[in-house]
């Protein structure tokens, strides 16, 4: 079972670099909102560290959703997605092995990079740790919440639009956690609070969201 988890994951990651766009543009979008930041209004510190946590969040949860509509699309196009859907492999098992294919294509990079947004909005370091921690607890959540839009939406020319209607209202709790954790470390307070229902919010999708856009699936591809 874990060698045709293993099978899937090295499948899309070898299609991804053989298209690296699909890897580079929802990084080139999160790090040029970051960047045009800190241009359009001003360099004063204390300014930036206090848009900081709003800015981050909605710059990764944007890129999330530009990053998401190719998570089925293209094996459905092919035909690929039907033949997975074969495998003796359960498919809330595949579906759980795209998702994490994907979280380390879009999510995992938004963390390596995260150095890099302590600079431009003066983060301190402890809200710095608050970013590391909230984007590693966040993305997989946003990840695995978003396969059941794109599930929903797979067979659709144009459905980016009602992919984003789906999607956004799941990501809302994300957001608000994610930023009162990044607020709380920058004046010295404890967010362990956030962190735990991050967490909870993480466990619950990965054991629940397999299922419902394994069904999801079901019905676009049928």
């Amino acid at each position: 079972m874990l060698g045709h988890m293993w099978a899937i994951i090295r499948r899309e990651l070898l299609i991804a670099f053989r298209r690296r766009a699909d890897i580079f543009n929802p990084l080139w979008f999160f790090i040029i909102v970051i960047t045009l930041f800190p241009l359009g209004i001003g360099p004063e510190p204390n300014l930036l560290a206090r848009i900081a946590p709003g800015v981050v969040w909605v710059a990764a949860l944007l890129a999330a959703l530009l990053s998401l509509e190719r998570l089925f699309r293209d094996d459905y196009q092919d035909g690929a997605l039907e033949q997975l859907m074969l495998m003796p492999l359960p498919l809330p098992l595949v579906v759980i092995s795209k998702v994490i294919a994907h979280w380390i294509l879009t999510g995992l990079p938004l963390i390596l990079i995260s150095p890099l947004l302590a600079i431009l909005l003066s983060l301190s370091w402890d809200s710095w740790t608050a970013v590391v921690i909230t984007l590693l607890l966040g993305t997989p959540t946003l990840s695995f919440l978003g396969a059941i839009g794109v599930a929903l939406t797979v067979g659709l020319q144009k459905g980016g639009v009602l992919l984003s209607l789906l999607i956004l209202p799941l990501y809302i709790p994300v957001l608000i956690f994610a930023t009162s954790a990044i607020d709380a470390a920058g004046m010295g307070g404890s967010y362990n609070g956030q962190l735990a229902i991050m967490a909870s919010i993480l466990a619950g999708s990965i054991t629940l969201t397999p299922f419902a856009t394994s069904a999801a699936l079901r019905v676009s591809v049928n």
